[in-house]
């Protein structure tokens, strides 16, 4: 037979004491509650962190056998700090199509512009051009065959700070 509502005490319906919830569960609870927050934070002060590539450029498409306008594929960025850099090709399925300058010497927060033929492999000598304004730009001379029409996007590799970032658009390599 059950007791009356009015019979029951503290310790419930079982005699078992109810004082809470246990206090190992308690700990845990705010411990998820304190990493949530810290991750919050870290997150939020990656967000603002600048990447060490920054300000990438590049031309949205260019045909290699086109008119000198648009004959070469115009590539530039800027470091966050020094670094020697491999600047490569990358076709839409992760392979190197073309390395433009392998560990070259690159200053911190200085504009580093650098043209593509649409040509396989790697450069085999660069020409150097000079704008108006007075601002340098590598010309490597990519000497195999023509790579074929897609999307493209160009990954710098950095020796010092190891790593490699892949430039955060792609362009086209237009066919004739």
């Amino acid at each position: 037979m059950t007791p009356p509502a009015a019979a029951l005490d503290s310790k419930g319906a079982n005699g078992a004491g109810t004082s809470g919830p246990e206090p190992l569960a308690a700990a845990i609870f705010a411990l998820l509650v304190l990493a949530c927050f810290a991750a919050f934070f870290i997150s939020q002060r990656l967000k603002h962190t600048p990447t060490f590539v920054q300000t990438f450029e590049r031309t949205p498409s260019f045909t290699p056998s086109g008119p000198p306008s648009r004959n070469l594929e115009q590539i530039s960025f800027k470091l966050a700090g020094a670094d020697q850099v491999t600047v490569a090709i990358i076709d839409v399925k992760g392979n190197v199509v073309a390395t433009l300058v392998r560990d070259r010497p690159v200053a911190r927060y200085k504009q580093f512009s650098l043209r593509w033929n649409g040509r396989r492999g790697p450069a085999h000598h660069f020409r150097q051009l000079t704008t108006a304004s007075g601002r340098a730009i590598l010309v490597p001379v990519n000497t195999g065959r023509l790579a074929p029409p897609g999307e493209y996007r160009v990954r710098v590799s950095l020796r010092r700070h190891g790593g490699s970032v892949l430039s955060p658009f792609s362009f086209t390599l237009v066919g004739r």
